[in-house]
């Protein structure tokens, strides 16, 4: 009997130690991929490229692709989003700055731009995968789904960009702001500089 037992602890420690491996080897590309968003977004926007190539040959899928929209829709809610909504904090005596005097507080996004990344990313291969299993085929007549997803979009994206207005927040920064131009070297002090 005591064989038995050791038998299963010898199958599932290779498991373990495969599993363990590959969790530390997918963990060190994605941290190197942190400092490079652009490549990052351009790979998501291959996996969706893929993705909707896919529903299209396929002709199907349409209820995936609907869910995968409302899933992006919800995490794009999120990316817009302050950290700490500021209708809350009027509630609790604390708000945005609204006069050149208050405190400045930067805008923490709700759902960091990493986390929205690696969400809608893995969104779309999961949904890719479902693709493959008819039972997520269900027979929807798709353009009334589209209607609807248009629909819930503009309805939502119209209900956080009033939000925005209200307290005065935007979620993107360009970079630092500059004030004035840049005054060249030799109108301001007259010397040439060696």
């Amino acid at each position: 009997m005591e064989g038995n037992g050791g038998d299963a602890a010898n199958v599932v420690g290779p498991v373990a130690k495969w599993r363990n491996d590959f969790s530390r080897a997918f963990q060190y590309y994605l941290d190197r991929s942190t400092p490079h968003p652009m490549q990052r977004w351009l790979g998501t926007l291959a996996v969706a490229a893929i993705y909707v190539l896919r529903v299209f040959y396929a002709q199907g899928f349409y209820i995936v692709s609907y869910g995968l929209g409302i899933y992006i829709l919800n995490l794009l809610i999120g990316f817009l989003s302050p950290k700490v909504d500021p209708e809350l904090e009027v509630l609790d005596g604390a708000s945005l700055p609204t006069k050149g005097s208050d405190e400045f507080k930067p805008f923490i996004r709700r759902l960091p731009e990493f986390k929205f990344w690696y969400a809608i990313t893995k969104a779309f291969c999961v949904a890719f995968l479902m693709t493959f299993f008819s039972i997520f085929d269900v027979p929807v007549f798709w353009p009334i789904l589209l209607c609807y997803w248009i629909v819930l979009f503009v309805l939502t994206m119209k209900r956080q960009i009033m939000h925005m207005m209200k307290y005065k927040y935007v979620p993107f920064s360009l970079g630092k702001q500059r004030y004035g131009k840049k005054k060249s070297d030799t109108s301001s002090s007259g010397l040439m500089r060696d």
